[in-house]
This record gives structure tokens, C-alpha cells and sequence, in this order.
């Protein structure tokens, strides 16, 4: 029995650009990055950051949703697609958790962040939004 081939960000990518006939390099340009960058997130080798999944979700006309989980694939296990059932959301518990946000140096930028990350579906619990928040971090190499 054959296995199940999970798509990848960098094979999605370099599948979409090659429908679009563009090369790495015009795909750099488009983007305001380097062509070698754009080998480096196709082969796997590089994590994109927020601003560049934007960019190229843009130029290659793919859902930046989709891009997201694709380059962060544990964010989508974080978040259900339904209702949990509790009155108050785990994007509100976190939101209004003060003692969290001092406790790990949560920037304005970074609840802003977080807030279009919670838009995309629900979490599970509060503690979800630091494990997305880490991954943007070390991404970013903060």
C-alpha cells in the first residue's frame, strides 16, 4: 500500500511557481528577497517569515491561510475548526492574561500577531498562542 504523500511549503511553492513558468529568481525579485533564499524555503532548509508567506501567497496566487500551515504545521493542530463549546474562547483567556503576556515579553506587535493567528480558527487553550508565538520567534530569530 502506497504512503500518503503530505505536501510540503517548499513543495507547494516550487510546484506553483513552475505552473506560472517563473524562476526562482523572478520569484526573489517579486518578493523583495534573494533567488538563493527561495531555493532554501523550496528545498526545506529555510522557515518563512509572516511577511514573506504574505508576499509570495500574492505573487503565486495561493491562499495565505494554506501557506501558513503549511510552513507551521503543528499551528493547525493548535487550532480546531469548530466551537469548543466554552464561553470564553481561548484567544480571550490568553488576551486577558496580563501576568502571561509579562511573563514572556508579549510585544503589541505580537498580540496583533497572534490576534489574525486566533482569526483563523479556534485554540484549544491559552498556552496554544505561546507555542505559536515561539515558532514565529525562532523563525525570525528572535
Amino acid at each position: 500500500m502506497p504512503k500518503a504523500i503530505q505536501r510540503t511549503f517548499g513543495a507547494a511553492i516550487r510546484e506553483r511557481r513552475r505552473q506560472l513558468d517563473l524562476t526562482q529568481d523572478e520569484v526573489g525579485k517579486r518578493i523583495k528577497t534573494s533567488t538563493p533564499y527561495i531555493g532554501h524555503l523550496e528545498s526545506g532548509k529555510r522557515h518563512p517569515s509572516e511577511k514573506v508567506i504574505a508576499r509570495l501567497s500574492e505573487v503565486l496566487g495561493l491562499e495565505s491561510r494554506e501557506l501558513f500551515f503549511l510552513a507551521n504545521p503543528r499551528a493547525r493542530d493548535l487550532l480546531s475548526s469548530g466551537n469548543s463549546g466554552r464561553q470564553r474562547s481561548a484567544w480571550e483567556e490568553f488576551r486577558r492574561d496580563e501576568r502571561i503576556r509579562r511573563a514572556h515579553n508579549i510585544s503589541a506587535d505580537e498580540m496583533d500577531l497572534l490576534g489574525r493567528v486566533a482569526a483563523m480558527g479556534e485554540a484549544r487553550a491559552p498556552r496554544d498562542f505561546i507555542y505559536v508565538l515561539n515558532a514565529i520567534r525562532q523563525a525570525l530569530g528572535h
